[in-house]
């Protein structure tokens, strides 16, 4: 018979470094995205003050820079649960997904409002891009349904 070998004495780096490094990275993701939120807002700030005209511009700027940084703060929700949990949440990328198209959706849909000289190429693109963008808000929402039906599904 051959002889056996315990694996973890093969391995030239202990895991427990690994996983210090690792933690040691996650907290610096965290606070780094943390003051790309608060930068982010601040600028958001800014910009809604010395955009003219406010309205509808300024206003349409501001809903886009906050949907922005609610992608931000989900991500760092998503790092943090990495460090507490241990695991990805799959739920948590599909909601970034699912904010991310939305933002693009109203992105699209206020360049369609306020462009009134668009040519027809430049039009159908954009109505394109919002048919496409609101078939992955749909995907993306039943994925978040099958993901939760199944974490019910894996409880009972």
């Amino acid at each position: 018979m051959a002889k056996q070998t315990d694996s973890k004495h093969n391995v030239l780096i202990p895991g427990r470094w690994v996983e210090r490094v690792e933690e040691l990275f996650h907290v610096v993701l965290g606070i780094f995205l943390l003051a790309i939120a608060i930068a982010a807002l601040y600028f958001s700030v800014v910009r809604v003050f010395e955009t003219t005209p406010f309205f509808p511009t300024g206003m349409i700027q501001a809903i886009n820079d906050i949907l922005f940084i609610i992608i931000i703060l989900e991500i760092l929700r998503t790092v943090v649960a990495r460090y507490t949990d241990g695991v990805f949440q799959l739920q948590n990328f599909l909601i970034i997904g699912v904010i991310a198209a939305v933002r693009h959706i109203l992105t699209v849909g206020a360049s369609m409002t306020l462009a009134s000289g668009k040519s027809q190429a430049e039009f159908d693109r954009a109505v394109i891009e919002l048919g496409i963008s609101t078939a992955i808000v749909i995907g993306l929402v039943f994925a978040i349904f099958m993901a939760k039906a199944s974490n019910n599904f894996k409880a009972k």
